[in-house]
Parts: C-alpha cells; sequence; structure tokens
C-alpha cells in the first residue's frame, strides 16, 4: 500500500510539474508576442512650412522639392559628366558631349529632428541633380509625376483669434491626412465661414521620394474655398 501511495504521489507531481512547464512556456510566448506587436509612440512635433505651421511626426529625411534647369556640359569624367555652372556631377547615361545644352532633373531633401519641445527642426539640403534629359518636355514629364497638387477634404481642428492693442488676428488649424497639422493666419471673413465647419477644402502638394513613391511629404499650399 505504501508503494503504491508512494508512486501515485510521485505521478501526480510530474502531472503538476508538467503542467507549470506548459503554462511558463505559454507565458513567454505571450510576451514575446507582445512584444513584437508593441506600436511604437507616436511623436507630436511641429515643422515650418511654406506659408503655413506644419506639425508632423515625420523625422528623417523627408523629400522636400524638386526643380528642372537648363545646364551646360562640361568635362567628362569615367563615365560621368560636370554639369555647368555648378560643377555637379552626374552620371552621363545618355552619352552627352562636351558643351552640349541639356536640362536636368534636381531634387532636394528635408533633414527633421524632434527638438526637446517636441518641435521639428528642419535641414533643407543643397540641390542635387539626379538624371538628365535631352528636352525639357521629357524632364517636365517626370516632376509632374514626381510633384503634383492636388485638392482634398481635410478635418477642421478648429479657428481661433488672438487681439494686440485692439488689433485682432485669425487663425485656422487643419489636420491633413498624413496626420501633419497646419495653422494658418485666415481673415475675418473666413474666420466667420470656418466657425461652423469640421472639414474644409485644402490645396496639397505631394512630394514623392524619386527612389522610394510610397514615400511622400505632403506640403499645404493654401485654402482651396
Amino acid at each position: 500500500m505504501c508503494g503504491d501511495w508512494s508512486e501515485s504521489t510521485l505521478r501526480k507531481g510530474r502531472f503538476i510539474l508538467l503542467a507549470v512547464g506548459m503554462i511558463g512556456v505559454i507565458l513567454i510566448v505571450w510576451l514575446i508576442s507582445m512584444a513584437f506587436n508593441k506600436k511604437p509612440a507616436v511623436l507630436s512635433s511641429s515643422a515650418s512650412g511654406n506659408s503655413a505651421t506644419v506639425s508632423t511626426n515625420l523625422t528623417g529625411e523627408v523629400p522636400w522639392d524638386y526643380q528642372v534647369q537648363q545646364v551646360k556640359v562640361g568635362d567628362l569624367i569615367d563615365g560621368d559628366m560636370v554639369l555647368l555652372p555648378g560643377n555637379e556631377r552626374i552620371s552621363n547615361d545618355q552619352n552627352f558631349a562636351t558643351g552640349d545644352t541639356i536640362w536636368v532633373l534636381d531634387y532636394m531633401q528635408a533633414t527633421m529632428k524632434a527638438d526637446s519641445q517636441g518641435k521639428n527642426d528642419v535641414t533643407l539640403s543643397q540641390w542635387k541633380p539626379i538624371k538628365s534629359y535631352k528636352t525639357k518636355e521629357d524632364a517636365d514629364k517626370d516632376i509632374a509625376e514626381l510633384k503634383a497638387e492636388i485638392k482634398t477634404d481635410v478635418k477642421l481642428i478648429g479657428v481661433y483669434k488672438t487681439e494686440l492693442d485692439g488689433s485682432f488676428r485669425y487663425f485656422a488649424v487643419a489636420e491633413l491626412p498624413t496626420g501633419q497639422k497646419v495653422k494658418q493666419p485666415i481673415s475675418e471673413e473666413r474666420y466667420t465661414n470656418f466657425k461652423s465647419k469640421k472639414e474644409v477644402e485644402v490645396v496639397l502638394e505631394e512630394v514623392h521620394d524619386y527612389t522610394d513613391y510610397d514615400q511622400s511629404m505632403a506640403k499645404f499650399r493654401g485654402w482651396a474655398e
């Protein structure tokens, strides 16, 4: 009887240890899964945009602008060509000759870094030539795909006014589709018109990255209404 009791107790102990072990494994797997699925915190920051104050969660390098300009080909060096008058160097993919007049697509990017107060410090790069063309028409086709103006409805966060020495200034704050927020001076008439609205139509300029089209920067260009 004593032997049977000891063996039964031993089996129960093994079962308990096995159950505890399985629960421990399940707990570890759950913790690992939670760690991998954890979403990073979103920064609330602001950047100075063109004719607007932009609040954005963008940090790092983002596409900022493109331009097309006419240049002359200078020296040819190891498959590259020097562009005049700026002396920029770019690959001579179309076998241009020294002295040729050509068109180039220039690219500018912005580096955004959030400071201790959550505002973005924006540093713009120099213009960099990225592609050459025989005609301006070909260059314009590319820039039309990389930089486009669109009209869209956005959420109007609100309007407010400030007073200084009896003079009033009026502002509107809207949220762009990318999550950026813009604070824009407006007229008293627009202030009155916007007070009862939840959405307004705006003009945006979407600038896409030439190496990764899905990466873009939306810049506020004005009110569409």
